[in-house]
């Protein structure tokens, strides 16, 4: 659960799990501060962070020799009806084509992708 809170600066918000917090703001020229993440950058960043866990997790339970993983999410909104997510992966190390590959079809059952592609239903109500 995460819980979010309006802060002073106009469109600035804490959120945080009891954890760990951050802090996404709108940028300027939207009438925020940009002085932190942009609502959209978090879902990129979800995907992102859940696709390199998960092909970190596949390498390390299968021997595969992977020296490092990055991914760059940028989601284009552009059609009002789609929400399209490009994942540019970069793998690192002495991997075969077959490493590669398999390293990939592992990345498609990173549970926010998941999360992603599936009918979203939100609910509100006022606490």
């Amino acid at each position: 659960m995460m819980q979010c809170r309006g802060l002073s600066t106009p469109l600035q918000v804490a959120f945080g799990n009891g954890q760990f917090t951050g802090v996404c703001d709108a940028t300027p020229d939207k009438g925020g501060a940009g002085q932190g993440f942009r609502p959209h950058e978090l879902l990129e960043a979800a995907l992102g962070s859940c696709l390199v866990m998960v092909m970190t997790k596949f390498a390390a339970s299968h021997g595969i020799p992977l020296a490092g993983v990055a991914v760059t999410v940028t989601l284009d909104r552009s059609d009002p009806e789609t929400a399209a997510y490009a994942c540019a992966i970069t793998l690192e190390g002495d991997l075969t084509d077959d490493d590669r590959r398999r390293i990939l079809r592992a990345a498609r059952s990173c549970p926010v992708r998941r999360t992603l592609g599936c009918k979203a239903v939100v609910t509100d109500a006022l606490a």
